[in-house]
């Protein structure tokens, strides 16, 4: 008989969460930042403040932001003057566009994940969407089901208005599900629309003004699994450890309320002087166990709440300039996406490494810490380790094995579940100069020089295990 145990234990995964997957998606009007003061107190007919505009372009300045992506054009404002006054009634103008856009966003955003992971969307067992952006019922998860055509019995994870924190939330829960969860495929997405906060500026609230010189509109989507199937999902970077956190004496740092004129945000105390605080605190927490105490060692991601913010982390922690090098290019790039942005970081960092051809996704590294600050002060930690080692392949020695045959015919590959069944036709369809699968024979494809790129580099892969078993 099976004990509960043993149920158990084949019910969870073996090994950590992994990230197999990301994408991201922006809307297409593009904000330059060093021009956006003239047009924020023209459109919202305020260019009589002359005093106050002179203090928001002061804030664009330093902000150390370049452009930003929004929904929101000059057309749309126009014909929704009320999102331009400051606290007028609009709430119900701002939700006719979220709740449409928000998930149009994040299935853009997951559409590239998806692709980039490889599999059927018939294997994605749950969703967690996460937006500050709005609220509705049924949700966004339920709205991005039905774009996307995920199976109705996918098991949906709905996170509204969480701030900027929730990029770290989404990723703590996701790993939660994968390891728990055996065979496990969770979507995760993050989808912010700036369309609830944006407003007119104000005289007597300058924390409403910061909000309009920092924030930009995105979405994020990432595949997490756990025990990738080897040859088909590449691990990113794997999650090893998570904690949440209500930073000391921080209530009332960072708070948002929902109202007739949509959503508003307060900044009531020093939010970096928080942070750098408390930020050793929770590195100590992660780290010591692993008897990683110099944290220039490790590659960073975190939220980007605004330069200030960094500048004090780095000085806390006496880090070097490089270390904050993906976050800043995010920021600069687009702006503060709330939830989304340390998943933009993650893409970021990750293509930059390839690009550098340095032997990590982690700038070189193997082990990085995740941060996001939001609301309460809340801090969400990361622990991540890289999920490959970008070098690996360069220390095979592959010796003649593209002089042997093929060691093991394709349908006994198949029925030993080494490959799956339909690897054939789906490896020929991406091919070049195949239309479909039919125009290939699987028995002369090794030694047919027009069959294009047959030997990809997970081909390549399996290649080395069987030359490996025949030796053996």
């Amino acid at each position: 008989m099976v004990s509960v145990s043993e149920i158990r234990k084949a019910q969870r995964a073996e090994g950590p969460a992994t990230i197999l997957a990301i994408g991201t998606a922006n809307p297409a009007n593009r904000v330059d930042q060093s021009t956006y003061p003239d047009f924020y107190f023209k459109i919202t007919n305020s260019e009589h403040k002359v005093e106050l505009k002179e203090k928001f372009r002061r804030m664009c300045d330093k902000s150390m932001i370049k452009s930003r992506y929004m929904y929101l054009t000059e057309e749309i404002l126009k014909e929704n003057p009320s999102l331009c006054e400051y606290m007028a009634p609009s709430l119900d103008a701002r939700q006719d566009m979220v709740v449409v856009e928000v998930p149009r966003l994040g299935k853009e955003a997951a559409v590239k994940a998806i692709k980039e992971w490889g599999q059927p969307k018939s294997k994605i067992t749950h969703l967690i969407f996460c937006t500050t952006s709005g609220v509705d019922m049924p949700g966004a998860d339920y709205q991005l089901t039905k774009l996307l055509g995920l199976r109705p019995y996918v098991k949906r994870y709905m996170m509204y208005q969480q701030g900027c924190f929730a990029g770290g939330t989404v990723l703590r829960l996701a790993k939660d599900l994968a390891e728990n969860n055996k065979g496990a495929r969770v979507l995760v997405v993050c989808s912010e629309v700036t369309a609830v906060t944006f407003r007119g500026p104000s005289d007597t609230h300058l924390d409403s003004l910061v909000g309009q010189a920092l924030f930009g509109d995105g979405a994020a989507a990432l595949i997490v699994g756990s025990d990738p199937v080897p040859e088909i999902e590449k691990p990113v970077f794997e999650m090893v450890w998570t904690a949440q956190t209500i930073a000391p004496d921080s209530e009332g740092a960072i708070d948002g309320h929902l109202r007739e004129a949509g959503l508003t945000f307060h900044l009531l105390k020093d939010v970096p002087g928080i942070v750098s605080k408390n930020i050793d605190k929770a590195l100590v927490e992660a780290f010591q166990p692993l008897g990683i105490s110099d944290y220039n060692s490790i590659f960073w991601i975190a939220h980007p709440g605004g330069p200030a913010i960094l500048d004090q982390v780095e000085q806390k922690l006496a880090l070097k300039p490089e270390k904050m090098r993906a976050t800043r290019e995010v920021l600069s790039e687009y702006g503060n996406m709330s939830s989304a942005c340390v998943l933009f970081i993650l893409d970021e960092m990750r293509k930059k490494s390839v690009q550098n051809g340095l032997k990590t996704t982690g700038e070189g590294l193997d082990w990085g810490v995740l941060f996001g600050f939001g609301p309460g002060l809340t801090i969400e930690t990361i622990l991540s380790k890289i999920g490959f080692k970008l070098h690996d392949l360069d220390s095979i020695d592959w010796g003649n094995a593209f002089a042997k045959q093929v060691l093991i015919p394709f349908e006994t590959e198949i029925e030993l579940g080494l490959i799956s069944s339909d690897w054939w036709e789906k490896t020929q369809v991406q091919k070049h100069g195949c239309e479909d699968a039919t125009g290939c024979n699987k028995s002369n494809c090794y030694s047919n020089s027009s069959c294009g790129d047959a030997t990809i580099l997970v081909e390549i892969i399996r290649w080395t295990i069987m030359l490996k078993m025949e030796g053996e």
